[in-house]
């Protein structure tokens, strides 16, 4: 009997393993290479469209007929974009008598049940009422407004991120005379005490979750869309998540957008912090047109809100929800 030696069978398996070992790390590396980059799927283009959809109803305030528009029409493009919108209405004492006022609360209608959403992004949708002007708010709540619309569609083609996240509209955020404990942020501290209450009239919520709904942080956007950009964070804002935003920036080669205000904001993030949710006010209050006739369409620009949705994004999936 011939044998062939043995050694020619362990070089003919060696090299053919190693190939089988090469090709498995190259097809890893090409999926991790094509892992979607989320923040590269935002529309500053869509979130403009959105604005003058909103800014051509006209002045918004709270209790009109064009805030009930407002409301169908992003009730119309949440649902469309797989999100389950809940009305949380309810009136309050102002200085112009009971009013009533509706935040609008959406979550992910995936068919995956999970967990209660623990992350918030909110806005204001609302305008300030003006009797002596014609008050459109482009900026000043339509910017806010169209960015998070936008947010919604792209969250919502990602289930595993969508359902950690709690879209929340707030009425109301305008003071009817001047922001007090009674005037001003009307919707955002209704849904602060419903959340520290239990959540009586949110949507259904874990029953293990905390008082305060078990939301681990949240986003507050509020005038993002000025041509000139720059955002700037409030002194006060949670020192952990203005690092990572600037960190979510700076990756984007971004940072030269985002600074730091010289001085604290009270604003919808407010009442939430104030029950334990830490919350970020991502605003540009350098705007020289705040609630003047001159708040309109031209003033903002649709890169500005490429540039807040992109680092939102980028923050959302690379630090807030990894």
């Amino acid at each position: 009997m011939v044998r062939a030696p043995q050694p020619l069978l362990h070089y003919s398996v060696t090299p053919l393993l190693l190939i089988v070992f090469a090709l498995i790390v190259c097809a890893n590396a090409s999926r991790a290479a094509e892992a979607p980059k989320i923040w590269e799927e935002f529309s500053g283009e869509n979130a403009f469209a959105h604005v003058q959809r909103l800014v051509d109803l006209g002045p918004r305030p709270s209790g009109s007929k064009a805030i009930e528009k407002s409301r169908d029409y992003l009730e119309d493009q949440l649902r469309r974009a797989g999100w389950q919108v809940t009305r949380q209405a309810f009136s309050d004492d102002t200085p112009r008598g009971k009013i009533q006022f509706v935040n609008l609360i959406a979550q992910f209608s995936g068919e995956k049940k999970a967990a209660s959403p623990s992350f918030l992004l909110c806005s204001h949708y609302d305008t300030k009422m003006f009797d002596a002007i014609r008050f459109v708010g482009a900026n000043d709540s339509g910017s806010s407004t169209g960015l998070l619309l936008e947010l919604a569609r792209v969250i919502g083609q990602h289930p595993n991120l969508a359902r950690k996240t709690e879209l929340v509209f707030f009425d109301g955020e305008e003071a009817f005379v001047q922001f007090s404990e009674a005037d001003g942020l009307y919707g955002s501290r209704y849904f602060a005490k419903q959340l520290q209450n239990g959540g009586a009239k949110q949507p259904a919520r874990s029953a293990t979750h905390s008082v305060a709904g078990g939301f681990r942080a949240g986003i507050l956007f509020d005038m993002v869309g000025d041509r000139s950009l720059d955002i700037t964070l409030p002194a006060d804002s949670p020192p952990e998540m203005a690092r990572d935003i600037f960190a979510a920036a700076e990756a984007l080669k971004l940072r030269g957008y985002f600074t730091y205000l010289d001085r604290g904001m009270t604003d919808d993030h407010t009442p939430l912090n104030a029950i334990g949710v830490p919350t970020i006010d991502i605003i540009d209050f350098d705007f020289p047109w705040w609630h003047t006739a001159d708040d309109t369409i031209d003033k903002i620009s649709a890169p500005s809100l490429q540039i807040v949705g992109s680092v939102a994004l980028y923050y959302l999936s690379e630090f807030a929800l990894k």
